[in-house]
Order: C-alpha cells, then structure tokens, then sequence
C-alpha cells in the first residue's frame, strides 16, 4: 500500500494551549488522512510514548505516533530533554521528531540536530500556514519517505 494512502498519527507536544487548537484546526481543514493529537508538555508526551496503546477509563487510546511534533520552550521537561529521551530509549528512537518552535537560535536548532532531531521547523504563525505546513509533511513524512514500522 503506497504510503500516502495510509492513515498516520502526528502527536503534538506543547504547552500553549491556544496554538494546539489552532494546528488541531489546520490539520483538519489541511484534508490531511490522519490523527491528530496534542499534549501539555513533554512529560505527558514521555507518559503517553511509555504507555503506548493502552486504555484508561474506557477511553480510546490514541494510535501510536507516526510523526512527532515537539515544542523547545515548555515547563518541566523541556523540549530538549525530552528529544534526548527518545533518542536514546530503544523502543522509542525510530520516530521521526520534528521540533516545531518559535526560536531561530542556531544553538537550538544545532542541538535539536545533535541529539537525533529529524527536523527544525519554525511555527507557523498563521493558520493558513499552519495548513501548507500539514499538506507539506504528508506529502515529505507520508508520501515520499519510507517510515519504520511501530508501536508493535
């Protein structure tokens, strides 16, 4: 089956809420076949990653991620220290993480990179944009790269 006519999952990790319902809603109006799911912060993205596919309270589990879109700049954990998790945990290393923040600072978008980042991209800053950014990565994540088999 040809990977663009697959449904995918990106899990968003951020901790402004008004920016996750925007890039829920250009998602949605992007057409883009998939799920969407955002999260808090880093440590529930960890907790979610670590709980991959279980149930709680009878509520569906989300699939587990195709793509992750991970914030720098949250509380707690931040964006880094949560990329260097991943990266170094077995089960989770394989899943493709685009950082996805305001700052351009090349120190960020260095270390993003050192530490197994598949992407730095800038956030949108409109919805419009936040809709071509969705078209862009199904067509890059999900019509032309190959993507490891998880979350068996």
């Amino acid at each position: 089956m040809a990977r663009g006519k697959e449904r995918f999952t990106i899990l968003l990790a951020d901790d402004d809420p008004a920016y996750c319902l925007l890039l829920e809603a250009a998602f949605k109006e992007s057409q883009v076949q998939g799920e969407f799911k955002a999260v808090e912060n880093g440590g529930a993205l960890l907790e979610h990653l670590r709980a991959r596919g279980k149930r709680r309270g009878g509520e569906r589990s989300f699939p587990f991620p195709s793509l992750i879109l991970l914030d720098l700049n949250m509380p707690g954990k931040s964006g880094l220290d949560v990329l260097k998790e991943i990266k170094s945990d077995p089960k989770l290393k394989c899943i493709p993480v685009v950082v996805l923040t305001t700052s351009r600072a090349q120190e960020d978008i260095d270390r993003s990179y050192a530490l197994g980042a598949s992407s730095f991209v800038s956030k949108p800053d409109s919805f419009e944009r936040a809709i071509h950014m969705f078209k862009c990565f199904r067509m890059y994540w999900f019509d032309t790269v190959e993507l490891p088999a998880l979350g068996a």
